[in-house]
């Protein structure tokens, strides 16, 4: 991990994983409930690796997604440090899926996530863990920006 100045973490409405305006991303939408985040997914050939498997990369984006989120509605904003996955069964093209994940840690310079993934019958797809470097506490101003795009 880079470190010296602070580099400011924002909402970005071109992220990869939930920006609204990225025309590649994948636009996942969070539910908060007060414990963890919640979306759900269908990913398309356009994910794909081998012939009709969904790529593992677009796997754990979606997972590292989550977990940012689950960080972000606890009131912080941080960057992924390290990740652990383990890839559980084959996803396929066009099997919708729902993920969650939620804060199990929360030191003062980093916080520990973990987040799921599962078919709609609860058939665990993929799972994982991380470690992310707190960048600075969420500002009202994006608390807003959530709010506004229904996060």
């Amino acid at each position: 991990m880079v470190t010296g100045r602070e580099i400011p973490i924002g909402i970005s409405d071109l992220c990869f994983g939930c920006g609204k305006d990225n025309p590649c991303g994948l636009k996942l939408k969070f539910k908060w409930d007060g414990k963890q985040v919640r979306a759900q997914f269908t990913p398309t050939k356009f994910h794909q690796g081998w012939s009709d498997i969904i790529h593992g990369g677009v796997i754990t984006t979606i997972l590292d997604e989550a977990m940012s989120y689950a960080a972000f509605y606890e009131g912080i904003k941080c960057v992924t440090g390290s990740m652990q996955t383990r890839f559980k069964r084959l996803l396929l093209v066009d099997e919708p899926i729902i993920v969650t994940a939620s804060l199990t840690k929360n030191a003062r310079r980093f916080v520990e996530t973990e987040a799921k993934m599962t078919l709609m019958d609860g058939t665990l797809v993929a799972e994982c863990t991380a470690t992310q470097y707190v960048g600075s506490e969420v500002n009202e101003r994006d608390k807003s920006k959530r709010t506004s795009r229904g996060d």
